[in-house]
């Protein structure tokens, strides 16, 4: 093994020690929740991005001491050298071929000359070109100086601008970028001597906002963006991703929470394409730890068109990750998914116990104990594992269809009794 194989290696241990045991299966959710997990013991901050680089082996060069170091830090090592040495036995210097000795003729030699001349070339170019590229591309310096804030410019309405302050000045890296959350579809390029930048948030929700230096996240800050109310929208299902509101008078009809077909044809949303509808709730002050909780529903869907596989999502949204149940009929038990400590999906485990007829009344409860995660269908207890180790606060909640769900009952407590959200519909 070489030191290339030592670093992916060990970023391989670091995610077996995470509940990851497949970092082909991982999203970029999981890979900056690492992220998270090494800063906390580090205080080096690595981006999802790089950590996902080095775990697939996809680095032709190894990383920048300071990430080294941050990795040895997770194990305890004070540097990357002290990792290292703690492995010698395992770590073998790369093999030296040499061409075996043997009398030439005068041709011969002169062959071997020119084959020597020219490899002694191509090693030139090479390390030129090596140092060309580390002199174009500068390493990140002075990150500590950086400075990074934001506020809100309405307390709950949507969409929500955020004005962002922040100060890059003495910082050295090529390029700076601020990105509104886990999506780096949503990152934005900002400059030095300019001070404050401004984004808009479509959806509610508990966010993580990033700076970035070239690809390393230098700073993070939460952006809390609460609806104190049921909001509903709809997203085409992965071809767009910005939601289109769904204004309605009231949110319950008859004591149920839910929108109806009439309603989404009166915000001209398009019911005959296929789309996800989102019902959020998002409180301005979170009392539920993510750790101990129990949220007790009741739900069914009505579908706005025809869907082999009529689906139900129930998110938990809290500080920095998500707790998500998605169902659907027993006959597309592959679609089931779940996201605790990792991404459980139907396509590689038998989920079956899940499922239910998604279109009759369903009485679903998600129960927190110390972490350990339990769900059960109609009273029935059909799944439990261990969730994140972060004890935080369950930040939101929502619905999440591609029909449209009707919901009869909420009720969200804390294991100490304490009534988070109950509905009052």
């Amino acid at each position: 093994m070489n030191e290339r194989d030592l670093v992916k290696e060990v970023i391989l241990e670091v995610f077996n020690k995470n509940g990851y045991a497949d970092a082909a299966k991982m999203t970029q959710r999981d890979f900056d929740y690492i992220s998270t997990e090494i800063e906390k013991k580090s205080g080096i901050v690595i981006s999802g991005i790089t950590i996902k680089r080095l775990a697939l082996g996809d680095f032709s060069r190894l990383p920048q001491v300071a990430t080294l170091n941050a990795i040895a830090n997770y194990f305890d090592h004070k540097t990357w050298q002290d990792l290292k040495a703690s492995r010698a036995a395992v770590i073998k210097p790369e093999k030296e071929t040499h061409a075996p000795i043997t009398r030439k003729s005068g041709t011969g030699v002169l062959k071997n000359k020119l084959v020597y001349f020219s490899g002694s070339l191509l090693l030139v170019i090479v390390i030129l070109g090596l140092f060309i590229f580390k002199s174009g591309r500068a390493r990140v310096a002075n990150a500590e100086k950086a400075r990074f804030s934001c506020q809100r410019s309405t307390r709950n309405d949507m969409p929500n601008t955020v004005i962002f302050n922040y100060d890059i000045d003495q910082v050295h890296a090529d390029s700076f970028f601020i990105q509104q959350s886990w999506d780096n579809h949503r990152r934005k390029r900002i400059y030095k001597n300019k001070h404050t930048f401004t984004d808009i948030y479509y959806e509610p929700g508990y966010h993580i906002a990033k700076l970035i230096a070239n690809d390393s996240i230098i700073r993070t800050i939460d952006v809390h963006i609460p609806t104190d109310r049921w909001f509903f929208y709809a997203i085409d299902n992965i071809i767009n991703y910005i939601p289109e509101y769904i204004k309605t008078g009231k949110d319950s009809t008859n004591g149920v929470l839910g929108i109806s077909a009439q309603q989404v044809k009166e915000n001209n949303i398009d019911i005959t394409k296929d789309k996800l509808y989102h019902y959020t709730w998002f409180p301005s002050e979170m009392m539920a730890k993510s750790n101990n909780f129990r949220l007790k529903t009741r739900i069914r869907m009505n579908e706005v068109r025809t869907v082999l596989c009529p689906t139900i999502t129930i998110e938990l949204f809290c500080q920095g990750y998500f707790i998500v149940m998605r169902t659907t009929n027993k006959g597309c038990a592959n679609k089931v998914a779940l996201l605790l400590g990792q991404e459980v999906k139907g396509n590689d485990t038998d989920l079956t116990a899940l499922t239910f007829d998604v279109h009759q009344w369903t009485d679903v409860e998600i129960a927190s104990v110390n972490n350990i995660v339990s769900i059960y269908i109609n009273n029935k207890p059909v799944f439990s594992a261990p969730s994140f180790d972060p004890i935080r606060f369950i930040s939101g909640l929502a619905f999440i269809s591609n029909g449209l769900c009707e919901v009869d009952k909420v009720e969200l407590t804390g294991l100490d009794g304490k009534t988070v959200y109950k509905s009052e519909f």
